[in-house]
């Protein structure tokens, strides 16, 4: 799924929370997105914001998609006690609360670029339940059964392919949204039936001066049909997207290289450097310049280009 290579998504894997007898935990609002895997036992779930609970049980998977704080629990009523320093005090990556150990979870955060809300994430509910009942959820099932077992072996590079295994689940996990609620937005659009030749045309060739009747051809349906569909699933016509998606690619460009930004234009479909600035600065509200001296100190600081996933509990 190149949206989400566009965008950045990196994974962190946090202490897994052990939980035993009566007891509630208190997290924060998570930097990016959170998810966590009932690996044993029953909990229930909170969020800041959501009017119910959400019933976890085991093998069930959850996504939030926003910063909200929320609290995990054995039960209704508990006071819960911060996250911070109990996983502060996690041992062997683990961190307990309550007396025993009657529900286990791993998990963790994805982190994006700084546009990918926009993109990406808006058009989510703040939270994504997977229960394990769900037939079509085996695979994000495997993959938290597999970051369980590399976090447990610890063999080399085990946190690494826990961390790719993550993203793998983010991926089906978003698959299966779709899949149940449809929706729209960006990611809807990616795996819209109808919208999906001609995004795969624009994303694969984004310098080619692309016009709605060459666009709808590519799709094998009338203009009119085209650009009906892009109006209801992603809120603007083709040519509108393909803008955005330029803009993008330039974007991402602009962050992990030192490319000029007249080649950087060329390569994203604008015939100069000035008209990538109009077209740039009209979506972002900064010029390329702009961006790039911007992003500056955290190049300076970064070892590499590649975004780094914030410790989460």
């Amino acid at each position: 799924m190149n949206v989400l290579a566009l965008v950045g998504a990196t994974s962190h894997i946090s202490a897994a929370l052990a939980g035993g007898g009566r007891w509630a935990v208190r997290f924060d609002p998570p930097a990016g997105v959170k998810f966590n895997s009932v690996r044993r036992g029953s909990c229930l779930l909170w969020v800041d914001g959501v009017p119910e609970p959400v019933n976890l049980v085991e093998g069930d998977c959850f996504l939030l998609t926003r910063p909200l704080g929320f609290t995990l629990a054995s039960d209704p009523g508990i006071p819960p006690e911060p996250a911070g320093p109990l996983f502060a005090e996690a041992v062997d990556g683990v961190a307990r609360a309550g007396v025993g150990d009657d529900v286990l979870l791993i998990g963790g955060a994805f982190s994006f670029t700084e546009r990918a809300r926009a993109l990406l994430l808006d058009a989510l509910p703040p939270v994504i339940h997977v229960p394990a009942a769900t037939p079509e959820a085996a695979t994000v099932r495997w993959a938290m059964g597999e970051i369980d077992n590399e976090l447990r072996a610890a063999p080399l590079g085990g946190t690494l392919v826990a961390e790719h295994l993550a993203l793998v689940m983010l991926i089906r996990t978003l698959r299966l949204h779709l899949a149940r609620a449809g929706g729209t937005g960006w990611l809807a659009a990616v795996a819209d039936p109808v919208l999906a030749p001609a995004l795969r045309a624009m994303h694969a060739r984004p310098a080619q001066p692309w016009t709605v009747a060459e666009l709808a051809r590519v799709a094998a349906v009338s203009r009119s049909t085209l650009a009906a569909r892009f109006k209801e699933v992603v809120g603007r016509g083709p040519l509108e997207y393909l803008t955005g998606w330029r803009i993008e690619l330039a974007a991402d460009r602009i962050r992990r290289s030192d490319d000029t930004l007249s080649s950087i234009a060329r390569a994203v479909g604008y015939g100069s450097e000035s008209a990538l600035s109009v077209a740039f600065k009209r979506t972002t509200g900064l010029s390329p310049r702009a961006y790039r001296r911007g992003l500056a100190p955290a190049r300076r600081h970064t070892p590499t280009s590649r975004a780094v996933g914030a410790p989460s509990r």
